[in-house]
């Protein structure tokens, strides 16, 4: 906390905006949400209160949290749960960092994760999942930093947010609010997990020695080596997609090459949402670049993500190891119970409408059921 009220960017917050409690949650899930977390919760309610009255036209809310702590998963959550109540028409967008096994902190974030995530499918409206492990190698493989910090990955967050909200932030061609892109991006209110992505990648203080073409910008975009989540686009197919632009360039060559992408990789969209693919175009680039462009994904290959939390979740969970830390703060086994069905009717769901085309109508009959069951046998 002080270090952001001293460092570069402190005037810019009002300094009745810091709440801060004396704890922390300790990594535990149940702390942030139910018992320490929930103490505090009322204070950050009366602060974003306050910001809300002042705003004229207030389109939704922003948190950035980690999964798979215990303040910025459980409270984090807490505190989702407590602005749907108060303002349930308005958007709310997080970015949520998913825990990886390559750069984990603690044992139980598996555990941590599954319970936000059963809360994050209820509540939000979009879900940018961003994904340590992605950020890593990013930073490792691409940009060549040898002992990546966080810094070097906040880095990276921080120039997908900017992208993401460039729209709100400045007049341009195409402007999106958060509810259009919420209108444009979620075709099922369940499936609202994007996988986030950015071109060109610079690293920390570097700067960019030559401008990228569009179409360089384009196909940079769309590589499973830029995504800011571990999950390849090739496993699976898109629902929907945005892409931002930023800098002085031609609509005329951005919409050619964005039809390029989609005419040569036809197989990895759905073709039952014609027209899936948005673009706008903003002239302001971000600091240092000349153009840059933001990708925003709704593809059903993000079930990989969930489906390998889910499979860590079900290790742990199986021999009960670790539980008496959340039931000491009062939860219930069947609170976990839920959590990880919810999680699991969530990669089906994904993988349901990856599987559907335009002719076939999803609702099996009875024998098709049977059928299914028997091959199941079969593998």
């Amino acid at each position: 906390m002080d270090a952001v009220r001293s460092g570069a960017y402190g005037q810019l917050f009002r300094p009745d905006n810091f709440v801060f409690g004396q704890s922390g949650a300790g990594n535990n899930w149940a702390k942030g949400h139910y018992t320490e977390g929930a103490e505090l919760v009322d204070a950050v309610l009366d602060v974003v209160r306050k910001e809300c009255e002042n705003c004229d036209c207030l389109q939704g809310f922003q948190l950035t949290h980690s999964l798979g702590g215990g303040t910025g998963s459980g409270m984090g959550t807490l505190l989702i749960s407590k602005i749907r109540e108060e303002y349930p028409d308005r958007i709310m967008n997080t970015y949520s960092v998913v825990p990886s096994p390559k750069v984990s902190d603690t044992v139980v974030e598996p555990y941590n994760a599954v319970l936000s995530i059963h809360q994050l499918v209820e509540n939000t409206d979009e879900t940018y999942c961003i994904d340590n492990e992605a950020l890593y190698d990013i930073c490792y493989r691409t940009l060549k930093v040898p002992n990546p910090t966080y810094g070097d990955l906040n880095h990276l967050v921080s120039l997908t947010m900017s992208g993401v909200t460039t729209c709100l932030r400045f007049p341009g061609q195409l402007n999106a609010d958060l509810r259009k892109l919420a209108v444009n991006m979620v075709p099922f209110p369940r499936l609202h997990f994007f996988m986030p992505g950015f071109a060109p990648l610079t690293s920390r203080g570097s700067q960019q020695y030559r401008a990228l073409t569009v179409p360089e910008l384009t196909q940079q975009m769309f590589d499973a080596k830029n995504m800011m989540a571990a999950c390849d686009p090739r496993h699976g197919r898109y629902l929907t997609v945005a892409a931002i632009f930023r800098g002085r360039m031609s609509m005329k060559e951005v919409d050619e090459q964005m039809l390029s992408i989609q005419n040569k990789n036809s197989s990895f969209f759905v073709e039952w949402i014609p027209n899936n693919v948005k673009t706008a175009v903003c002239d302001i680039p971000p600091k240092g670049l000349k153009m840059s462009s933001t990708f925003i994904g709704n593809t059903t290959a993000i079930q990989e993500l969930f489906k390998r939390i889910s499979e860590q979740f079900t290790a742990m969970f199986r021999r009960k190891a670790f539980l008496h830390w959340y039931t000491g703060e009062g939860m219930d086994e069947m609170e976990f119970n839920e959590a990880e069905s919810n999680v699991n009717d969530l990669v089906s769901e994904y993988q349901q409408y990856q599987e559907a085309t335009a002719e076939d109508d999803t609702e099996f009959d009875q024998e098709d059921m049977e059928e299914l069951a028997q091959d199941e046998h079969h593998d």
